[in-house]
C-alpha cells in the first residue's frame, strides 16, 4: 500500500487540532500529521521528518496563513529549550487549549459525554492575571558544553542541556543563583557531572523561594560527598542573594535520572524554609514536595475545599498528602483528617506544619495509599470524604477498589494527568461514583501540563 505521506517531502496543510504537548494536528488524505509551533487554523508548508504507521510528524518550513493567536516568543531560546511548549501561542488560546485537553481525555479514553445535558460539566481553566515568572522553584541540570559549563532545562526528547542566563517562567531569584554557581565552578575549576561516564561533580542545581516569606533555599546536587571549595560557594550565594536562609548539599551519587539523593547536607543556615498559602504556614525542606506555583495553588486548593462540602462532622482521608498541604486546608472546616504519603521526610514535614498550624485533627501515616487506606477502612475506620492527589500515573486499583467499599459521600480527585484522570474516573462511574464537575487550573503557564480539580458524589 502507498504511503499517504512520505519522509523529506514538502506538503502544504491546513492546521485543524492540537495535540497532547501542544502542537498542531492536520491531516494529508485521512492521514495524521503532527507539527510542533503550528496553531489552529494556519496553512503552513511542512517536511515529513518522520513516519509512523498511523501517524506522521512535520517541520514548519513556511507559515502561510498565520494565526491571530500567534505570539513572539519572550525567551530567545525557546524553540531549542525544552521547558515550555506554548510560548508562540496567545494566553487565552492556551487556556482554552488545557479545557479542550480535558475534555478530549474524558471523551477517548474515559468515554463520557462532556458539555451535554446529561453529561460532565468541565469549566473554563482558570488562569493566571499574569502568566509568566510564576515558579517558586527550579532544579537544572548541570554539564559541559563547548564553551564552558552548561547549565538549562534539556533539549526536546533528549538529554542535551541547553545553556541559558535567564528563564522567564522561574523566579529571578534562580537566575542570579545560576549565575553564581557558574562563575565559581569556572572559577575553581569544579567539574560538572557526565551522566554518560558517571565522572564529575556538580549534577543539578535547585532553587526554592518562598513567595510569601521571600526566604530562599540553594541545594547543590552532587555525585560525590566531597563538595570542594564550599566556603567559597557559600560567601558568593549569602553576599550577594537577598532573603537566603539555607544553602544545603544533596548527594545523588547513582547512575539515574532521579534529580535528588536521599542524604541532604545542610552547608549553612536552616534546613528548610518557610512559606503560606492562605493562612497556613509550611516547612519546605530539600527532599519535600511543595506545588511550583503559590498563586494558583491556593485556588487549586479552595476548590477542593468546596468540592468536599465539608460541614464539620467529617472524616477525610487524603491519598498522596505529601507534605499535608491540602490535609491542613481540609482541617479547618472537618472532624478528623488522615493523611497518608509514602515519603517519610514529606510525612515528617506534615506533622511538623499541623503543629506549627495549630492543628489537632489531623493525623498523618507513612506508608502507600493503596496500602494504608484499606488497613484504615479493615480497622473500623471510614471517611465520609475521601481526597486523592496521585502522582502522573494515576491512582492504583486497589485503592479506588477500597474506597468504593467503603462508600464515602463524596470523592475529590485531583490530577496533574488528564488521560490517567479519564481513566480512573472511568473506573470510579464503574464503581458507583458519579462525576458531577471538572475544573482545570493553569498550575503551569506556558506549558502543555494541567491540573484538574473533580468532585464525585455517591
Amino acid at each position: 500500500m502507498e504511503k499517504a505521506v512520505q519522509k523529506n517531502e514538502e506538503y502544504t496543510i491546513t492546521i485543524d487540532g492540537m495535540g497532547y504537548e501542544g502542537e498542531g494536528v492536520g491531516r494529508i488524505n485521512g492521514f495524521t500529521i503532527f507539527i510542533p509551533g503550528a496553531i489552529v487554523n494556519e496553512k503552513v508548508r511542512i517536511k515529513i521528518v518522520k513516519i509512523n504507521k498511523n501517524f506522521a510528524f512535520g517541520k514548519i518550513i513556511e507559515i502561510i496563513e498565520e494565526s491571530k493567536d500567534r505570539l513572539k516568543a519572550k525567551c530567545n531560546i525557546y524553540k531549542r529549550c525544552g521547558g515550555c511548549q506554548l510560548q508562540h501561542i496567545s494566553y487565552n488560546l492556551q487556556l482554552n487549549f488545557k479545557k479542550t485537553r480535558v475534555i478530549d481525555c474524558l471523551k477517548k479514553i474515559g468515554k463520557f459525554n462532556v458539555e451535554e445535558d446529561s453529561g460532565i460539566d468541565v469549566l473554563d481553566t482558570i488562569g493566571m492575571k499574569n502568566p509568566w515568572r510564576y515558579r517558586n522553584k527550579v532544579q537544572l541540570p548541570v554539564g559541559s558544553g563547548k564553551e564552558g559549563i552548561n547549565i538549562g532545562f534539556y533539549a526536546k526528547r533528549s538529554h542535551e542541556i541547553i545553556d541559558m542566563d535567564s528563564c522567564c517562567i522561574q523566579d529571578r531569584t534562580a537566575d542570579e543563583v545560576i549565575k553564581i554557581i557558574r562563575n565559581w565552578m569556572s572559577e575553581y575549576n569544579i567539574e560538572p557531572y557526565d551522566e554518560k561516564s558517571g565522572k564529575g561533580i556538580v549534577r543539578h542545581i535547585m532553587v526554592r523561594r518562598a513567595f510569601s516569606t521571600d526566604e530562599v533555599m540553594v541545594v547543590i546536587i552532587t555525585a560525590v560527598s566531597r563538595l570542594p571549595f564550599k566556603s567559597e560557594i557559600i560567601e558568593l550565594i549569602t553576599k550577594n542573594i537577598c532573603g537566603v536562609k539555607s544553602i544545603v548539599q544533596n548527594i545523588n551519587s547513582k547512575k539515574t535520572n532521579t534529580v535528588l539523593g536521599g542524604k541532604c547536607i545542610t552547608l549553612w543556615g536552616e534546613e528548610s524554609i518557610h512559606d503560606y498559602i492562605g493562612k497556613f504556614k509550611f516547612r519546605i525542606s530539600p527532599l519535600s514536595f511543595f506545588q511550583v506555583n503559590p498563586v494558583q495553588t491556593e485556588i487549586l486548593y479552595n476548590k477542593v475545599l468546596e468540592y468536599a462540602e465539608l460541614t464539620g462532622n467529617e472524616i477525610v482521608f487524603d491519598a498522596y498528602c505529601g507534605t499535608g498541604t491540602i490535609s491542613l486546608f481540609l482541617s479547618q472546616r472537618a472532624k478528623k483528617v488522615y493523611g497518608v504519603e509514602i515519603v517519610e521526610q514529606a510525612i515528617e514535614n506534615a506533622r511538623l506544619n499541623a503543629a506549627e498550624n495549630g492543628i489537632d485533627n489531623a493525623e498523618f501515616i507513612v506508608g502507600k495509599s493503596e496500602v494504608v487506606i484499606p488497613g484504615l477502612i479493615d480497622d473500623g475506620i471510614e471517611a465520609d470524604v475521601v481526597v486523592v492527589d496521585p502522582p502522573r500515573k494515576g491512582c492504583e486499583r486497589v485503592l479506588l477498589d477500597a474506597i468504593a467499599r467503603m462508600k464515602p459521600k463524596r470523592i475529590v480527585y485531583v490530577s496533574c494527568n488528564p488521560s490517567t484522570l479519564a481513566r480512573d474516573l472511568k473506573i470510579l462511574e464503574e464503581l458507583g461514583y458519579s462525576t458531577k464537575e471538572v475544573q482545570p487550573v493553569d498550575m503551569f503557564c506556558q506549558t502543555a501540563h494541567v491540573e484538574c480539580v473533580v468532585a464525585l458524589n455517591a
